[in-house]
């Protein structure tokens, strides 16, 4: 694999450890776990902390608009569009709470397309966010 597989997606959230956007292998794009996280600002849309850390505002569903937003973003910037998407994995960390609302919203955001789709409950992200999505593309040659 050469560097010029490696996608950096300069309007996307910049990654919390030493892993690019995106790896382009032949017609398959692998993105890297994409958060929420404002690219412009850093923050996490619908999340307010107080100064001592707790939660003063909390908006799942500002999450997972920002979410999608980030994940098309790192397509674009890898050549592939919304459409091209085969395989979601998403990370939530409170599916009790969480997963009607995502589960809307995804129906609304893949009606036209219905790649294949995992959901796992998890602990905790790096970040304070409540989703993240992993995903994979076929990129059409």
């Amino acid at each position: 694999m050469s560097t010029s597989d490696r996608i950096d997606a300069s309007n996307a959230p910049k990654p919390v450890g030493l892993y690019p956007h995106a790896r382009r292998v032949g017609n398959l794009l692998f993105l890297s776990g994409i958060g929420p996280r404002d690219p412009k600002t850093d923050g996490v849309p619908g999340l307010k902390q107080s100064p001592s850390g707790n939660f003063t505002e909390f908006d799942f569903e500002a999450q997972c608009h920002s979410v999608f937003q980030n994940v098309r973003t790192v397509l674009e910037a890898s050549g592939a569009r919304w459409e091209d998407l085969v395989d979601v994995t998403v990370f939530l960390t409170d599916m009790q709470r969480d997963f009607h609302t995502y589960n809307r919203l995804y129906a609304a955001y893949f009606k036209d397309n219905q790649p294949c789709r995992t959901t796992v409950g998890i602990d905790s992200l790096p970040t304070p966010i409540s989703i993240e999505l992993k995903c994979i593309a076929v990129i059409p040659m």
